[in-house]
């Protein structure tokens, strides 16, 4: 049989626990050791993205209606989104990491993966040093933040084991105790491994972790139908399959509204902010698209979508605004829009400027790079098109999940 990676962990993942609601617990000290929760919105159908430690104690989980947790806990305190506060403290933590490697991998708002492998941090001792980390974030950042750490030879097994203690873990999984921390998982435990994949990998005859570790390839290949058994196959014994970055092939943004509205006014500075936030993610990749999607949910369920090619690149966000308008003009809105999303597709490396003439186009670029640092520095939309001044509260400052 296929042995497990026999190299010493190398390998460190950080999740930060109930991100948000600690954030908050953290600016706040009056509510420290009280059930908290952050909401998408503080209306009874607001979505709950983070709870507390207090309030997962009592039954309040991610994902619930803000109604749902106070039936579990009638004291809930409830709280909006604040991303400032969020991204402050994921750069405090970055910092401290990029003490240990100069290329600590993001995540997420609330996740880093670490490969310390040749560094001093290594030769230390992957735990003691994981330890070191805890320590200097109750000092450095906060008592009331904490991490749970997962420590593998690969990322996939390390963002396994961090999720295995919670709140303030921290679980190795190497080649002498992967089989017994196997055992004592389900085999939806596992990242990526939902119902859908449950069922493909019972059809072959895999009831467990420790059944799927011990298949063979071709029994992997089977239940997922091609390449991706063999990618499992590595995974579960500790080689790394999951640091090649793919190349990202659209960008966009979506909004919610707090209710349904035909009313072009609250509906097109939405469209406008949510291209300048699709605009900024583009140009920090690097990227110019010549394709714009919108898709607009409607109150009664139904929905409109359509992608147009356009006859040059583009970068900067008023273009992007321009051309999602003119998709826009083909919809209806008479039932009421619920939610707005807009991505741009068929990019490309911003190396060359197509499109207009050459100096116009440069020009453009360089302007647009001037108005993106200035923003960067002093704030998101600090500077932004004067329509959006009409409607500053069109799209709310939110935290894209994986991101």
């Amino acid at each position: 049989m296929f042995g497990f990676n026999s190299v010493s962990p190398t390998v460190m993942h950080l999740d930060i626990n109930s991100c948000f609601a600690s954030v908050e617990q953290l600016y706040n000290p009056a509510i420290r050791g009280k059930p908290v929760v952050v909401a998408a919105y503080k209306t009874d159908r607001g979505c709950i993205l983070a709870a507390s430690a207090e309030a997962k104690k009592l039954g309040v989980k991610t994902g619930m209606r803000v109604f749902e947790g106070r039936k579990f806990c009638p004291q809930l305190i409830v709280l909006e989104t604040d991303p400032p506060k969020y991204r402050e403290v994921h750069k405090k933590l970055k910092n401290i990491l990029k003490t240990y490697t100069e290329n600590p991998v993001a995540k997420s708002i609330d996740e880093f993966a670490l490969d310390l492998n040749g560094y001093p941090a290594f030769r230390a001792g992957m735990v003691k040093t994981a330890r070191e980390i805890k320590a200097r974030i109750r000092k450095e950042i906060g008592e009331c933040l904490t991490v749970s750490i997962g420590i593998s030879t690969n990322r996939y097994l390390a963002k396994v084991a961090s999720d295995l203690q919670k709140p303030d873990g921290l679980v190795e999984i190497n080649k002498n105790n992967h089989q017994e921390i196997f055992q004592k998982m389900k085999l939806m435990d596992l990242c990526g491994i939902k119902k859908r994949n449950a069922i493909r990998l019972h059809s072959v005859g895999i009831k467990n972790i420790v059944d799927m570790y011990c298949s063979p390839i071709s029994r992997l290949k089977a239940a997922f139908n091609g390449i991706c058994g063999y990618y499992w196959f590595l995974r579960l014994h500790g080689f790394e399959i999951d640091s090649i970055k793919s190349e990202q092939k659209s960008f966009g943004a979506q909004y919610v509204l707090p209710r349904a509205t035909s009313d072009k006014k609250i509906i097109l500075p939405i469209l406008q902010k949510l291209t300048e936030k699709m605009g900024k993610r583009l140009r920090e990749a690097g990227k110019q698209a010549k394709g714009v999607h919108l898709a607009v949910f409607y109150a009664d369920h139904s929905f409109f979508h359509h992608g147009e090619n356009f006859s040059s690149y583009v970068f900067n966000s008023r273009d992007l605004y321009t051309r999602a308008k003119e998709i826009f003009k083909k919809i209806s809105i008479d039932s009421g829009v619920r939610e707005i999303a807009v991505s741009c597709f068929n990019v490309i490396k911003n190396d060359i400027l197509q499109g207009e003439l050459f100096e116009n186009a440069a020009r453009k670029s360089k302007l647009t790079e001037a108005l993106d640092k200035i923003n960067e520095k002093f704030g998101d939309y600090y500077i932004s098109p004067a329509s959006l001044f009409l409607a500053p509260d069109a799209v709310p400052d939110r935290i894209a999940f994986g991101k």
